[in-house]
């Protein structure tokens, strides 16, 4: 069980902190929650204690781990993707929706090249906007620095 002042990640939401613990009345039954910080927005989340660790929430990555996900997104290796835009998007979906930090960077690496070449569709524009976020969330606390900064950190590995 995770306490207030943890740093966590919920997989395809991003990293927080835990602010809070709170009892909730839902139809009822009483339910305990996280309650989850984001950097990114301020957005606050609530997760069901008892679901945590079914719904993939974990501790943050180390700085090690973080480093090698900034090496993933400066790396001029190609990776392959579907063609068709259909299959590509639902590829990267799973690769967010698995919490993998190299899979997400993954994601994000290629969609900033294909959109170098031409324009991402709206789903694809929004996949990446998710992957980007969720990296940039994490980092952040793994980093303990501003999403601003990380912003321009992520930005410098891609070019």
């Amino acid at each position: 069980m995770f306490e207030i002042g943890d740093k966590v990640v919920y997989p395809m939401h991003g990293a927080g902190t835990i602010v809070a613990i709170e009892e909730r009345e839902i139809l009822g039954v009483i339910h305990k929650y996280y309650i989850l910080k984001l950097p990114i927005n301020q957005l606050k989340v609530m997760v069901p204690v008892k679901t945590a660790d079914k719904l993939g929430v974990r501790e943050i990555t180390t700085v090690d781990e973080m480093d090698k996900v900034l090496d993933e997104l400066s790396s001029n290796e190609k990776i392959d993707v579907p063609k068709n835009w259909n299959r590509r998007y639902r590829h990267n979906f799973e690769k967010i929706k698995s919490g993998n930090l190299i899979e997400i960077a993954e994601v994000v690496k290629c969609l900033e090249n294909l959109d170098q070449k031409k324009s991402l569709s709206t789903g694809e524009r929004k996949i990446l906007t998710e992957a980007r976020q969720i990296i940039a969330s994490e980092m952040a606390l793994v980093y303990d620095k501003d999403i601003s900064e990380i912003t321009g950190i992520i930005n410098k590995a891609l070019s």
